[in-house]
């Protein structure tokens, strides 16, 4: 028998993970060998982003260099910090469709940009991102 897929919430929502200190025993994408590298989790990147102010956007960079202050690490990997936003922005835009306001999901459009390699994975489009940036003002 299949084991049921999660959903989207339940990936964010998933308590068994911890952020990961670790030191990189080799250079890895914009990250220098020996750098301490955080790990963070879908709730660590959720609670950065539901902090984003209305009208305020912050750069995928910025949050990494945030996160990485945060915990103590020089860098935030950069791999699973833009899985970890996926599964953010796809559980806020999955709670929205069960018709949790918008006020009171993630603004995960603060962060991903527009014209984002992560926007076009997104399953419902790239239309509701560009939607709330225009809202709020973004570019």
């Amino acid at each position: 028998m299949a084991t049921k897929k999660k959903t989207w919430v339940e990936k964010r929502d998933d308590e068994s993970k911890e952020a990961i200190v670790k030191k990189l025993d080799k250079a890895f994408a914009d990250m220098p060998e020996q750098a301490n590298m955080l790990i963070a989790t879908p709730k660590i990147i959720d609670a950065y982003v539901r902090q984003i102010p209305k009208g305020k956007q912050v750069s995928l960079k910025t949050m990494r260099n945030d996160l990485a202050l945060e915990y103590q690490a020089e860098v935030t990997c950069p791999v699973t910090t833009g899985i970890f936003l996926r599964i953010v922005s796809e559980a806020a835009y999955e709670e929205y469709e069960q018709g949790k306001a918008l006020k009171n999901i993630t603004p995960f459009w603060r962060v991903v940009e527009s014209n984002s390699a992560l926007n076009k994975k997104l399953t419902f489009g790239t239309d509701f991102v560009k939607e709330q940036r225009a809202k709020e003002k973004l570019p």
